[in-house]
């Protein structure tokens, strides 16, 4: 027990000593909405898994940030879901539940296909031409990712997949909704044991998406993520449902 209380310090330690090099970003326009950006960056990386406390004083030590600066930065992150503050014990970072996984799964649908729907038939403007090729490089990159075995390289292009899916609709207030959401999502990810089993089967299903956007046929591309979506939640959903259970 000791031993694993004094590898779990060690890790917290490196964690940490990791944010020294994020320093740097901050400048000399310190905020708490760049440190939230900086810690939200680390959380989604899977630097601070769910269920790690954070500590004021390394935290802000290793980003040079005062304390009350770093406060505002985890109110910020428990706004969104990230974190969560445990009275007389400190901040954690979140661990999702199974009807978190669910609504999470409830509103990717609605914005999502919401997003697609929007476009109508083809031919696209230069814009949506524009963010369709970004949707392509996130498949490119997932594709390439997957033939390399970087299994968490292509947990984050599906990421940015889904990132693409919504920016189809051109708001920025949908484009920060969602940033939360999939940040959200990622928590759980970082908690099962096999990122490959989770991606790699929707490569093709990603592939399809794309080719029916670059067709101009909306109709299909929102089909085709409905089916997606809701596969990918049932898959989702049980297994962590029994990881839950073990722990």
């Amino acid at each position: 027990m000791a031993g694993g209380a004094a590898k779990n310090d060690q890790r917290r330690l490196a964690e940490v000593a990791g944010l020294e090099r994020d320093r740097a970003l901050l400048g000399r326009a310190s905020t708490a909405e760049r440190v939230a950006d900086i810690l939200r960056d680390r959380i989604t990386e899977g630097y601070f898994p769910p269920g790690a406390r954070l500590s004021e004083e390394s935290i802000g030590g290793a980003l040079g940030v005062s304390r009350n600066t770093l406060r505002e930065a985890f109110r910020l992150l428990t706004h969104e879901r990230l974190l969560v503050h445990e009275l007389n014990r400190g901040v954690f970072v979140r661990v999702v539940t199974v009807e978190d996984l669910d609504d999470i799964y409830r509103v990717r649908t609605l914005v999502e296909c919401a997003a697609v729907r929007s476009l109508g038939e083809g031919p696209y403007d230069e814009g949506t031409t524009a963010a369709i090729a970004g949707i392509e490089a996130a498949v490119q990159a997932g594709e390439a990712a997957s033939r390399d075995r970087e299994w968490q390289d292509l947990s984050t292009a599906n990421i940015r997949f889904h990132q693409g899916i919504v920016a189809l609709a051109g708001s920025p207030r949908t484009d920060e909704l969602m940033r939360g959401v999939l940040a959200e999502l990622r928590l759980v990810f970082h908690v099962m044991a096999d990122p490959r089993r989770f991606h790699a089967p929707y490569l093709t299903r990603n592939r399809q998406i794309v080719e029916a956007l670059q067709a101009g046929d909306a109709a299909e591309a929102e089909r085709l993520l409905l089916s997606y979506l809701e596969d990918s939640r049932s898959q989702l959903s049980g297994a962590y449902a029994q990881h839950i259970a073990r722990d």
